[in-house]
């Protein structure tokens, strides 16, 4: 069953993070956009939410369960369907993008999730998953606070490792691994890799 209940009472909240840690939130779309395809693609976003990387990113398709998040997404112009991760509702090597962008700590199966996203793309289409690093600095604090958080209370982090090895699994090839949001004075520096940065992403090829 998908974790909508903390989306649904506080979506607006949700939107308060990236107003309040804009710096962060550039960082992030910045290190996500040097991974996409340099040229027009047809992409989805899986858990679009509010559409927050979606819109500035070019996607104008998403998937989201929530129907709070998903009417915000749709006031940005991007064309929502009710779905999960696990059940996507397209059809075989439809898209040339998926993008799951702190998606994956929400689902109810991160394996099928990307079963379906390999199902979905077509030859050579690329995935690119942006996550809490749980081995991170970040992703240790979150997991401890885990309880007195509106929205991580029902999450479940993976390390870089792992979301490595299930996409693997599922048939992807890696292409790219970057990070960012790094302790100290590097905070908004970009690195190629993980385990230095809270916030990793990384592409794979069908």
């Amino acid at each position: 069953m998908p974790k909508i209940g903390p989306f649904e009472r506080y979506s607006d909240a949700y939107d308060e993070w990236f107003q309040k840690n804009a710096e962060k939130y550039e960082v992030e779309l910045e290190v996500i956009r040097g991974l996409l395809p340099p040229y027009e693609v047809k992409g989805v976003e899986v858990g679009v939410g509010s559409g927050k990387f979606a819109g500035p990113l070019g996607i104008t398709i998403g998937v989201e369960p929530s129907r709070k998040m998903a009417l915000k997404s749709k006031k940005l112009g991007i064309h929502v369907v009710q779905g999960v991760s696990e059940n996507l509702p397209f059809s075989a090597g439809e898209f040339d993008c998926v993008l799951m962008v702190t998606t994956i700590c929400f689902v109810d199966d991160i394996i099928k999730t990307f079963d379906e996203a390999y199902r979905i793309l077509r030859i050579s289409g690329c995935i690119i998953v942006g996550f809490v690093d749980k081995e991170s600095e970040l992703g240790k604090h979150y997991s401890t606070k885990r309880e007195q958080s509106k929205f991580y209370k029902a999450a479940t982090f993976f390390s870089a490792e792992e979301v490595l090895e299930i996409l693997k699994k599922a048939g992807f090839r890696i292409e790219k691994i970057r990070q960012t949001l790094i302790p100290g004075d590097l905070q908004n520096t970009i690195l190629d890799g993980f385990g230095k940065g809270a916030f990793t992403v990384i592409s794979g090829l069908k």
